[in-house]
């Protein structure tokens, strides 16, 4: 079975699943009050640069500041990258500016108020504002264009090393002087005439947006990415999707202009849904959603992994839970940590995991049943497009790895932080409750209360008038006051008033 897109419209939601085997691998979902940033370029004012740092803060009229590292600032002095040419290796602007430019005190790149064009490369994530970068790439359906920056790059996806070098003449054949070409993995297969109308589609984009930037003032938006619905067609549809699925008929049709206009070939894949089960319903992304909400997931033996997520960092725990095995602790323990492996690359990709992920498998003894381990997830992995590094298992059972996030996890996307645990993921328990009431009494008892009465949640009530109520009466005693305890189905667990008269 090949991939499937469905996209599902509701008022001010976008939701979009790609399927791979009839079980949604990716899952993205856009609101009309915080549509995606990436992609966006912006005409940007300098307003604090960090020499200890080597990065600037850009106020491109966010309403926190953009972060701009040494790195990702582009110079006329890129012109002169080509001197480091070296036997075909990578000679662009950009290999140039990550291995110089970092060394290059940045506060001799950036003044404070100098304007600056930029383009969100990182979304805001958690308390961190937008990353950007000067370098502008102007994604395509079958290229993505780099003004500024002679390199031709292939994505490594496109594995034939015979449509690699096809793809590689057609690009370096019609690249234009003065601008870089990445082929996307749609190319694959592709005409070279499909390939340059993309290219003249785009040039024609940046030629507007260069002549736009004269006129726009500091802090303005120059160009805004596609919407979720248009992007899923031009990102995710690649020669393997089987056809896009959709439940809105006036998205639906301005699908097909957009697809007549530009990709003509992709009409017959395209279908709206008319049924009256809603459509994530109907192939079950529902459930699937649901269990990506979930900190514990259950494997089919028995097993469980935990995923724990913070701002950046990852850490999924394996357990063999129920799974007791029929052989030695060895083998129960294999058998454990290889099906885990299938499902930790699998929640991977569906939470958007990003940053440094930290894998603790059950240690195992043997050599041979680790390398086992480390090259089934490596394998699992080769499914992710999401770059990612995978260092090899430790002595410790941990496999760690980074995946390059350029967006918010779903979890952050379509959780908020729970407002009575602010984000721990505990609560007080109510014997913690009760010995805090205790305390906070007997002081009020001290300083001449008479009359004290406490208000709590009925747990903590309950506990304070049966298992507790000695350490009530001994501060009635010692200090000749009355103790009256109210119980308040209202009041969230942690939350009690004491007072007095």
């Amino acid at each position: 079975m090949g991939s499937e897109i469905l996209i599902n419209v509701t008022r001010g939601e976008t939701r979009v699943a790609l399927l791979e085997g009839g079980q949604v691998v990716e899952l993205y979902a856009e609101r009309a009050r915080g549509a995606s940033l990436v992609g966006n370029i912006y005409k940007g004012k300098v307003v604090k640069i960090l020499p200890g740092m080597q990065s600037a803060f850009i106020d491109v009229g966010l309403e926190k500041a953009a972060f701009l590292y040494v790195a990702d600032i582009r110079t006329e002095s890129d012109e002169y990258a080509s001197l480091f040419e070296d036997e075909g290796k990578d000679t662009s602007a950009e290999f140039f500016s990550k291995k110089t430019r970092a060394e290059t005190p940045i506060d001799e790149v950036l003044q404070d108020g100098q304007e600056i064009l930029v383009q969100v490369s990182k979304a805001p994530i958690g308390s961190k504002g937008a990353r950007v970068t000067s370098y502008i790439t102007l994604p395509g359906r079958y290229i993505v264009l780099m003004p500024n920056v002679e390199h031709v790059g292939i994505s490594r996806r496109i594995v034939d090393e015979d449509e690699r070098n096809r793809l590689k003449t057609i690009v370096e054949h019609i690249k234009p002087e003065g601008y870089g070409l990445i082929i996307r993995t749609a190319s694959e297969g592709s005409p070279e005439e499909d390939i340059r109308k993309d290219l003249d589609f785009l040039l024609l984009l940046w030629e507007n947006l260069d002549r736009k930037k004269e006129h726009v003032p500091a802090r303005g938006l120059l160009y805004s990415d596609l919407d979720l619905v248009i992007r899923s067609v031009r990102d995710l549809m690649s020669p393997g999707v089987e056809r896009l699925v959709i439940d809105s008929s006036e998205e639906f049709h301005r699908i097909i202009e957009f697809v007549k206009t530009y990709f003509p070939k992709l009409l017959d894949k395209i279908e709206l849904y008319e049924e009256t089960e809603p459509l994530f319903d109907a192939f079950g992304i529902e459930l699937d959603i649901s269990r990506a909400m979930g900190r514990r997931v259950w494997l089919k033996s028995g097993g469980y992994i935990v995923v724990d997520q913070t701002e950046a960092m990852t850490v999924i725990d394996v357990n063999t839970g129920k799974f007791v095995g029929k052989e030695g602790l060895e083998d129960t323990i294999l058998k454990t940590n290889l099906e885990a492996v299938k499902e930790i690359a699998y929640q991977i990709r569906l939470r958007n995991c990003g940053g440094i992920i930290i894998i603790d498998f059950i240690d195992m003894d043997k050599i041979e049943n680790r390398e086992k381990l480390f090259n089934a997830f490596t394998e699992a992995l080769k499914k992710d497009k999401a770059k990612n590094t995978i260092l090899h298992i430790s002595e410790l059972g941990l496999i760690q790895m980074t995946r390059k996030r350029v967006r918010e996890s779903l979890g952050r996307t379509l959780c908020t932080a729970c407002p009575y645990c602010e984000g721990k993921g505990f609560v007080k328990s109510p014997d913690t409750l009760s010995y805090e009431i205790l305390r906070t009494i007997r002081k009020m008892a001290r300083h001449g209360s008479v009359k004290i009465i406490i208000t709590a949640h009925p747990l903590v009530a309950e506990l304070l008038s049966d298992e507790e109520m000695l350490g009530i009466e001994d501060v009635e005693r010692q200090y000749g006051a009355k103790v009256i305890i109210r119980a308040d189905s209202k009041m969230h667990q942690e939350n009690y008033e004491v007072s007095s008269s």
